[in-house]
């Protein structure tokens, strides 16, 4: 086990405190990382590789704390398509598309607090989350229904509602991308990102949640790595201090958001800063800029990197790049989330009793799905077994490739004698849509025929096997589990506005006509 030496050197421990990485295991973490935390680091990240179950979490936690008693414990627990709890098995509530598809704000704060009781009896008590990005750009490859929607005023009060509900339970907020990455088609994990609008529309479109959600009072906001030349022309806002300081930090009167709480980067082993500034300079810039903690989160991290990141920022301010009073500052406002969410758990804002589950997210989800026949006909129920075939894009990296999605088992169950099959983009590639269409039509043979997509309308290849087989089979059921973008086909098409287990249950439901209860 790594020796504990108590350091007297304030920076080294401030430059520690700022840093959050994440590890491997489930258990127990690495005697390396408690050791960090008694010498002054003050939180990590979690993510579906550390998670089992509920109660293996909070073992977890529980063993951290032992180490530190106000550690910051963090998850993406979006809900919806990007989840953590429930990653070997889809989420059990509804993301913000489906949320904002009901358009109830008292729901989505509802499914929130939700969210928030489970994380906070498993001993998570920073959530980052929600997006609060405007899915402006149909092609968006990274946000689409992890956004509320189009509209900013839709989207303010849906984030203000997320807000409020998730730290009624003692669960910090965080709220991202800021300042909004809804209007692009790139994805910050794999290039940089640039926004070209004016400063009037950033204000009016971009902005307006996060006005909204720092008004409503949410504990953190993240950064986006994404540049917007009309602030900065060069680096991405979490490495500019006219984004963090300039405009999240500056007060209302000198043109700002007057934002006081905690800055969290955005993971800054993301290709969008590392690929181009490396991870020692990012961390230095990101903290220079005016971040407060920093996320390391893409891999899981060992003691040498955090070492050397802690080492790069104390070079920086010995060297005068980094000024010691702003590391000072942001370890202090780490230090004082932590305090926060300690008295929180003091204070018994975690309701154990939400682990079980309030069935508020098969609600939600059962109200956000939509249905169009030609003609308005009525809904005819599938009554016997039905050909379910999946076609499935690459996940994005948020997402992950490891939680199931898709109404096939659920109508398999429903539907005895069901058959489900997945097809992905390298099989049309190999046999052409109108090859691949064949394919799921032998297989489907006399059954009816579901096919489930997710955004067809940025698939080629999959909106070219879709109309290859609702043209063979025009009484076709198309269910979209997407961005529902693309015009309705099909003899049925249904759109549950986001792929979590429950979206596929109300999806089953309504195809079937059987509900659970």
């Amino acid at each position: 086990m790594t020796t504990v030496v108590p350091d007297s050197d304030t920076v080294t421990r401030d430059a520690l405190a700022v840093l959050q990485p994440t590890f491997a295991g489930t258990h127990r973490a690495p005697d390396w990382l408690l050791a960090q935390l008694e010498n002054g680091m003050t939180g990590v990240g979690l993510f579906g590789r550390n998670v089992v179950s509920t109660e293996q979490l909070a073992e977890l936690t529980g063993h951290l704390r032992q180490a530190r008693p106000d550690v910051l414990v963090a998850v993406d627990e979006e809900g919806g398509d990007v989840t953590r709890l429930d990653v070997h098995g889809g989420s059990s509530v509804p993301g913000n598309h489906a949320l904002g598809s009901v358009d109830d704000p008292e729901l989505t704060r509802a499914v929130a607090a939700e969210i928030g009781r489970r994380l906070a009896a498993c001993g998570v008590n920073v959530n980052w989350a929600p997006s609060a990005d405007i899915n402006s750009d149909p092609e968006n490859p990274v946000i689409g229904v992890r956004s509320f929607g189009a509209e900013p005023d839709l989207v303010a009060r849906h984030t203000v509602a997320y807000v409020t509900g998730l730290q009624s339970a003692g669960v910090a907020a965080c709220v991202k991308h800021f300042p909004g990455h809804g209007n692009t088609n790139v994805d910050s994990h794999h290039a940089l990102p640039r926004i070209d609008i004016d400063l009037e529309t950033l204000h009016e479109r971009e902005l307006a949640p996060f006005r909204a959600a720092i008004a409503a009072g949410t504990r953190c906001v993240m950064s986006a790595h994404i540049v917007v030349p009309a602030l900065d022309p060069e680096r991405p806002g979490t490495l500019s201090p006219a984004v963090l300081t300039g405009l999240l930090r500056a007060p209302a009167a000198e043109g700002g958001l007057g934002f006081d709480g905690l800055i969290y980067s955005d993971a800054i082993e993301m290709r969008a800063v590392a690929e181009t500034y490396g991870l020692e300079q990012g961390c230095v810039l990101a903290v220079a800029a005016g971040a407060d903690a920093l996320c390391i989160g893409g891999t899981p991290s060992d003691e040498a990197e955090v070492l050397r990141l802690r080492d790069a920022l104390v070079r920086a301010v010995r060297s005068g790049q980094l000024p010691e009073e702003r590391l000072h500052e942001a370890a202090e406002r780490v230090r004082a989330l932590g305090r926060w969410t300690a008295a929180e758990r003091e204070r018994g804002a975690a309701d154990p009793a939400g682990a079980a589950g309030t069935g508020i997210g098969l609600t939600a989800a059962r109200r956000a799905v939509r249905v169009s026949r030609p003609d308005d006909a009525p809904l005819q129920p599938l009554t016997g077994p039905a050909h379910v075939v999946t076609l499935s894009p690459a996940a994005n990296i948020a997402v992950g490739e490891e939680t199931p999605w898709g109404p096939g088992a659920e109508l398999a169950r429903l539907l005895p004698g069901t058959t489900v099959s997945g097809h992905a983009g390298a099989d049309a590639e190999r046999a052409g849509p109108a090859g691949l269409a064949r394919q799921v039509l032998a297989a489907a043979g006399e059954r009816p025929l579901v096919v489930v997509v997710r955004d067809r309308h940025r698939h080629a290849w999959m909106a070219e096997t879709v109309a290859e087989l609702v043209a063979a089979r025009p009484e076709s059921v198309v269910v979209e589990m997407g961005v529902p973008h693309a015009p309705p086909v099909g003899g049925t098409h249904l759109a549950t506005y986001g792929a979590a287990r429950v979206c596929a249950q109300a999806a089953a439901e309504t195809l079937t006509g059987h509900r659970a209860d």
